[in-house]
């Protein structure tokens, strides 16, 4: 029988005559339609593939090749087909949104609708009194005020959805794909995938259309993303339907493209939410909590404004009765009470810190944007950048600590040097057949297990190993996946120029010599494997893992003929009296940086811990390398070092006890690491995981973070990660973190300078109006200290952004996930600004014509430049939440030096050049002085206040009140 027959079912006939009942529109080049093709494979119809001609006549209709794919591969081709079946992009919901969405969207809060109505009455009846010409100011300044809030606001979402999401999610999900076009195989983006692409798909990828299965091995394919489902669905001939965004757990073949886009199935499920980070949920029940206090308070502000009015106590700026029962005209009245309104409303506007989410965007997504550019790390979820700066437990893989090359070389019980000059031709042709077939690759440069890599690399430069003609000169006819229990692969392959059958197996050195009945040596002789032996071949491999080696053999059996007739019954190969090939020894070298990068977490408090299949001598030997276990483990080592098989065997209770202290686990499959994780949540731990397999991929989504390797990572594993490490190394993982907790504390600076201006603009109207009945700001004026926060904000959040990691970062304990977000040291710095600032109007606003000799006129103009400059001077403030010094590395921060200098521009032309619009007075240059003076105090004040030591008990966490969420927890 020729080695040359599939072991699996037989595939559909494929017949050269089929009938076609598609009603094709007017000179379409294509045989087959859109809705035929999405009932045919939507449908998982095989009697209908049956009638079309089974996939050479579908492929037939598509004008395309199963063997050379689409031709000719012309730009034309592409484009018409692109045009007849759509482009496989999956469109949102709703069409990128335009700025004057955003505008409208903007308006639609009920606090500026009110505003917008009493600007409209105020016009109105301050034209009926003065005329068009002088009655248009204070209705029109509110109309203006308003528009500038809004356009500023709309303006800076429009720029982030346009600049920063949609090209983040450009770059996260742009995969590229190997097709086969013109008879070459080519690489192009998902995008670019057209229907008729024959796609080649390997172990780990991504399945980029909606196709049919072509040839191959038989695939096993995850279809937990459109089911929910955790199964691996096995294609072939006989189920060779494949769909868009499930994913290849093993084997390797072709599928012939069908439906792109959004005809297929994920696409027609597909819904892009928007994502909303942990810290914008909770900066949204903050401000949800502060407008439902500034409301009660404004309710307040209006009551005791209406009721001085007209009981007759409040005054004109002619020091006149504003209302006299029976003799103030109606409009006039209306107008007041229009005014009190709008000055009511306003304080919840000024109040609510409604720019906090924004602002967390913006610094979210510059830290992304900088690793992305600087350090090459991809963040494909936005939260993931906040989330990774609060982890508390890392847990890596040795390849992302060491550098992987072949060392050493075993054939029989002596280590090889010389290349392949002294080896038997027939030894080192098994060898290349059991690393060339034996392997998840489809060609020298892969995405898979940098072991692989490793070995592959090794038996070309080495062995002199040509891959191509390997695999022209065999056929693989069943492929045993790799095990994680078992920790092996295992092929079995047919030789076209005689006929003959081989198994190979490859694998972790002492599961492979288990399996072994006889060895070869260096001539090509095969001797018996007696205890002796083995025992001398167990030495070798103790002594490769002592020195940090990771020993991997190979072994090789062939098949007569009578046994190869009954492989069709058999499900598994053949696993015993095996002939070993031969060993080699994996250096894991450490990487650069690795031991420093480690260090610098452990010195921050993060634990670093070691999960690997390598046996516990290597997986010591490496952790000791790298610095994740010290000289002081020794006496411990049983509670820092254990197996995959002992943890597994834990009860809960002992896990629970035991996985704080546990560093490294050896031996471990991908269940024991996706049991660790579990049992760190549990703990209360925020969780991080690196991974770049298969089996990786339930890890690396149930970890708070996951951080696939981009090298060597399947499509799989980056599909299941927040974060994709393009360097493989670990020093990039200790990057993110340090960038995420710059992103978080950036985040906490902006926190603590908001709510500032926020809880003070609140504080001195309420207060002023309970004491006096009289607001110290007019609503145009109090719009204006809100639209400079709101342009200062946004601007100061992104250049406090810009400011990079500092080394304290490295030496602070991690955030976790249960600490408060405005901590005790925010709230201290930030009520000490607050009373500050409220003595100071509410003084200037009592005492100010006193104490400076001013008019009222001009007393107004001062409170007001007072507040807007004390805000600009607090800036600097939140540069540092701790740090007394707050002007440090200030001459590297051009932004925000620029930022602040254009403010108080702004400010002085509004003051000095539009006075008649704020209805102020000009200052003269002692006034400017004297509040450039008072509001500097705050730099001194905030020095000042940082001595005040703070409780390490949380306060807002003693003294929490039901349902209040500003005391809001990550």
């Amino acid at each position: 029988m020729s080695p040359n027959k599939e072991i699996n079912k037989p595939a559909i006939s494929r017949s050269s005559s089929y009938v076609s009942l598609n009603v094709l529109p007017e000179n379409s080049p294509f045989q087959i339609d859109q809705p035929t093709l999405i009932e045919l494979v939507e449908g998982k119809s095989l009697q209908k593939l049956q009638e079309h001609g089974g996939v050479d006549g579908v492929a037939s209709a598509l004008g395309t090749g199963t063997d050379c794919g689409i031709f000719p591969s012309t730009e034309e081709n592409i484009a018409c087909r692109r045009q007849a079946f759509g482009s496989n992009m999956h469109k949102k919901p709703q069409q990128t949104k335009s700025f004057f969405h955003f505008f409208i969207e903007a308006f639609q809060d009920l606090t500026v609708m009110i505003l917008i109505v009493c600007g409209a009455l105020s016009l109105g009846f301050g034209i009926k009194q003065h005329g068009p010409k002088d009655g248009w100011y204070e209705g029109g300044s509110i109309f203006f005020a308003v528009f500038i809030v809004t356009a500023v606001s709309a303006i800076t979402y429009y720029r982030l959805e346009r600049q920063i999401f949609d090209k983040l999610s450009k770059v996260s999900n742009n995969v590229q794909i190997d097709v086969v076009r013109g008879g070459q195989v080519q690489q192009v983006s998902i995008f670019d995938i057209v229907v008729g692409d024959i796609v080649c798909l390997k172990s780990g990828d991504q399945v980029p259309a909606d196709g049919l299965f072509v040839h191959g091995q038989p695939l096993r394919v995850d279809e937990s993303s459109l089911t929910g489902v955790i199964d691996l669905i096995e294609i072939d001939g006989q189920n060779p339907f494949l769909f868009s965004g499930t994913k290849v757990a093993d084997g390797q073949g072709r599928m012939l493209a069908t439906l792109v886009g959004m005809n297929t199935t994920w696409g027609q499920m597909s819904h892009d939410a928007e994502e909303q980070t942990p810290i914008q949920a909770c900066l949204n029940k903050i401000t949800s909590s502060i407008r439902k206090v500034s409301i009660a308070a404004a309710f307040i502000v209006l009551v005791v404004l209406l009721v001085r009015y007209f009981t007759g106590n409040t005054t004109d700026e002619n020091r006149n009765r504003q209302f006299n029962q029976g003799k103030t005209k109606a409009d006039d009245v209306t107008n007041d009470v229009v005014g009190i309104v709008a000055a009511a409303v306003t304080i919840v506007v000024v109040a609510v810190p409604e720019g906090l989410p924004l602002a967390v965007i913006q610094i979210l997504a510059y830290s992304v944007k900088r690793m992305m550019a600087k350090h090459a790390i991809l963040v494909r979820k936005l939260s993931a950048c906040e989330t990774i700066g609060t982890a508390t437990t890392i847990c890596t893989c040795q390849t992302t600590l060491n550098q992987i090359k072949v060392t050493t070389f075993w054939l029989g019980q002596e280590p090889m040097e010389e290349g392949t000059a002294s080896i038997s031709s027939l030894v080192v042709e098994l060898i290349h057949q059991g690393v060339a077939l034996n392997t998840p690759a489809t060609e020298f440069e892969f995405a898979g297990s940098p072991t692989e890599m490793a070995i592959l690399s090794w038996a070309v430069l080495e062995l002199k190993m040509d891959m191509e003609k390997m695999k022209k000169g065999c056929a693989i006819l069943q492929v045993e996946a790799f095990d994680s229990q078992k920790r092996r692969r295992g092929v079995l392959i047919g030789k076209n120029i005689d006929d003959t059958v081989h198994i190979h197996w490859k694998g972790a050195a002492e599961m492979i010599l288990a399996i072994c009945s006889s060895y070869y040596d260096a001539s090509g002789m095969v001797k018996d494997l007696n205890d002796t032996e083995r025992m001398k071949f167990e030495e070798i491999i103790g002594a490769m893992a002592a020195s940090s080696l990771e020993c991997i053999a190979f072994a090789h059996k062939q098949i007569p003929e009578e046994e190869y007739e009954n492989l069709e019954e058999q499900e598994n190969l053949k696993e015993d009296n095996l002939t070993l090939l031969g060993l080699v020894g994996i250096n894991d070298l450490c990487k650069p940086g690795v031991k420093k990068a480690i260090e610098d977490c452990q010195n921050a408090r993060v634990n670093i811990k070691m999960i690997t299949g390598d046996n516990d001598l290597t997986a010591k030997a490496i952790a000791t390398e790298c610095g994740i276990l010290r000289p002081d483990d020794e006496v411990n080592l049983k509670d820092v070092v254990v197996e995959g098989k002992e943890f597994r065997n834990y009860t809960q209770q002992e896990r629970m006890e035991k996985v704080e202290k546990i560093r490294v686990m050896a031996g471990s499959t991908s269940s024991d690491k996706l049991l660790m994780v579990r049992c760190l949540k549990q703990k209360g731990h925020v969780v991080a995981v690196t991974g770049a397999l298969i089996s990786d991929a339930r890890a690396l989504k149930e970890a708070d973070i996951g951080l696939c390797m981009g090298n060597h990572g399947t499509e799989m594993a980056k599909e299941s990660s927040d974060i994709v490490i393009s360097d493989d190394n670990f020093a990039s993982v200790a990057t993110a973190l340090w960038w995420g907790r710059c992103a978080y504390t950036n985040i906490q600076k902006f926190i603590q300078l908001q709510l500032t201006v926020n809880v003070a603009a609140l504080c001195i109207n309420f207060v002023a109006v309970v004491s006096s009945g009289e607001v110290p700001l007019s609503a145009v004026q109090l719009l204006w200290v809100n639209w400079v926060m709101d342009t200062l904000g946004a601007r100061a959040a992104l250049a406090i952004a810009t400011e990079p990691p500092t080394k304290e970062l490295t030496e602070k304990p991690p955030v976790g996930g249960a600490k408060p977000l405005v901590t005790n040291t925010m709230w201290r710095n930030l009520l000490a600004q607050v009373l500050y600032q409220t003595v100071v109007v509410l003084t200037l606003q009592f005492r100010g014509d006193s104490i400076l000799g001013i008019t009222d006129k001009v007393k107004d103009t001062f409170i007001f430049s007072t507040l807007v400059l004390c805000q600009v001077f607090n800036a600097f403030n939140a540069r540092e939440l701790e740090k007394k010094n707050v002007f440090e590395r200030l001459h590297n921060n051009k932004l925000f030096i620029l930022i602040i200098a254009i403010t108080i521009l702004l400010h002085v032309a509004m003051v000095e050049f539009l006075k008649r619009f704020v209805d102020k007075e000009r200052l003269n240059w002692g006034q400017w002085g004297v509040c450039i003076l008072i509001a500097a105090m705050s730099w001194p004040i905030g020095w000042a206040v940082k001595f005040i030591p703070v409780p390490h008990n949380y306060i807002l966490n003693v003294y929490r009140i039901q349902n209040v969420n500003i005391f809001c927890q990550m």
